[in-house]
């Protein structure tokens, strides 16, 4: 990758921002993962850190021990009026903007950031940034892969599920960092500012945190690319309808932008022609890969794929070397993993599928009929966007958690629907519902809250179960 220039103003406002850290009292929001993860960081660049957790429990004993050997001082239960007296206010992605201690904090006019931009002031790498509502972890996992395989110096971090603070410190300014970004990240950065962002799609998600608003969570996706200068690359889906309107016509987007599509032609970008994979770039055109033998299936890998070449190939991975990973490449845990096949029956785990939109991709991924297990956390989900695909791919859904009755509600009538209590209920439920020859789906399109501590808890469940028939 071609070190990206900074100009004087840019080294300033770094060097002002670590100034701002030295001797300073900072409260982080958030004792887990990535509050924990930032709190080091911050204490290790001179700053006084206490950490305040509304929560309390068993997942945040580990981080609150370290914290205690570290001498940083916490609160866990609730937030006391401690924690607003603080120079700056550092939230973790849970910690959703409307809560009250952070509005509390901006009324005072305490500066609020998240920990995704903490770390990019301590980060003398180039920076690959990859958002959109699905897709992301695959996306950076496969870059990460592309530059492992390219014996590129990298880490790869963020969203995917190691904090972006826990490994700035192992770069320098020939390495490159590769991270997934959601939205509840980008929602307070100032300078973070990637040499190349990547814009899979943006479709209605999380809108339980945006007030049902989907423009206010449209235009917090489009913050990655609003620090990026003419330096800088923006790799955005062509084909997203929402994506193209927040990166066409407006005069404030300066990076260079680099599309990718089915079945068009850019004169920069990615694109399929006659089954390849063809990318052109920097003048340059590249016939990387038949689409047929890039080893993750579905059309959403195939824009995965696109995406992810570009990245690479910005960061100076060869075609060659590209073409390899994407034959070899297996995909992420979680994201239609492949459990086991009994009775003919081929057992997938989806979990991560938390939204209407994710399991649109799923249902296209297979010509075998599908038992569904559909439900969990809903966070305002239309279903009608999935009844087509239902009607011609699915024989039985199994709905289960919170917005069982929902799923029963939506899909009552055009699919027998059961009902079930637990997982293991809905296991077995699914076993009896599928004959040999079908593909029984774990693909929720829900939060997974209401049973289980994250997505992926949910999915190491559902395999235990499966393997264990």
């Amino acid at each position: 990758m071609k070190q990206v220039e900074y100009t004087d103003d840019d080294q300033l406002v770094e060097s002002m921002a670590k100034q701002t850290v030295a001797g300073k009292q900072v409260t982080v929001l958030g004792a887990a993962r990535s509050g924990a993860a930032v709190a080091r960081l911050l204490q290790r660049n001179g700053a006084s850190v206490f950490v305040s957790d509304s929560g309390s429990g068993e997942r945040l004993k580990p981080y609150l021990s370290e914290l205690e050997s570290l001498n940083i001082e916490y609160e866990t239960g609730k937030h006391m009026p401690r924690a607003l007296d603080a120079e700056l206010l550092v939230i973790s992605p849970g910690i959703p903007s409307t809560v009250p201690v952070v509005q509390d904090a901006q009324r005072r006019g305490v500066r609020v950031v998240s920990e995704l931009e903490v770390a990019s002031w301590f980060c003398p790498a180039p920076i690959i940034a990859v958002t959109g509502t699905n897709g992301k972890t695959t996306t950076t996992a496969l870059i990460g892969r592309m530059l492992d395989d390219q014996q590129k110096k990298h880490i790869v971090a963020g969203n995917i599920g190691v904090a972006f603070s826990s490994l700035v410190d192992r770069l320098d300014r020939d390495s490159i960092a590769v991270l997934e970004v959601s939205s509840f990240q980008l929602d307070h950065i100032e300078s973070f500012r990637p040499h190349v962002s990547v814009i899979l799609n943006i479709t209605s998600d999380h809108l339980d945190r945006y007030e049902r608003d989907f423009a206010r969570y449209a235009a917090s996706k489009s913050r990655i690319f609003q620090n990026q200068t003419e330096d800088d690359f923006l790799v955005f889906n062509s084909d997203d309808a929402e994506t193209q309107r927040q990166i066409r016509g407006r005069s404030d987007v300066r990076a260079r932008l680099v599309p990718f599509g089915i079945g068009k032609s850019f004169d920069e970008g990615a694109f399929t022609e006659n089954g390849e994979l063809i990318t052109i770039l920097r003048g340059k055109r590249a016939a990387v890969v038949p689409a047929n033998e890039i080893s993750i299936p579905g059309i959403h890998n195939l824009y995965n794929s696109m995406a992810a070449t570009l990245a690479g190939q910005i960061a100076g991975v060869s075609v060659p070397s590209l073409r390899a990973t994407l034959k070899n490449f297996k995909g992420v845990e979680h994201r239609l993993e492949f459990v086991r096949e009994l009775g003919g029956v081929r057992y997938v785990n989806d979990s991560k599928a938390t939204n209407v939109d994710a399991v649109w991709y799923a249902l296209q991924s297979f010509k075998e009929p599908i038992v569904l297990l559909l439900g969990g956390r809903d966070k305002g989900n239309d279903y009608t966007r999935l009844y087509g695909l239902v009607d011609r791919h699915v024989k039985a859904i199994v709905a289960i958690g919170e917005s069982a009755e929902k799923v029963a509600a939506a899909f009552s009538g055009r699919k027998k629907v059961v009902r079930a209590g637990s997982m293991k209920e809905a296991v077995n439920s699914a076993r009896a519902q599928a004959a040999p020859g079908d593909v029984v789906l774990l693909s929720p399109a829900c939060a997974s809250f209401d049973w289980f501590k994250d997505y992926e808890h949910r999915g190491v469940v559902f395999k235990e179960i499966v393997n264990a028939l």
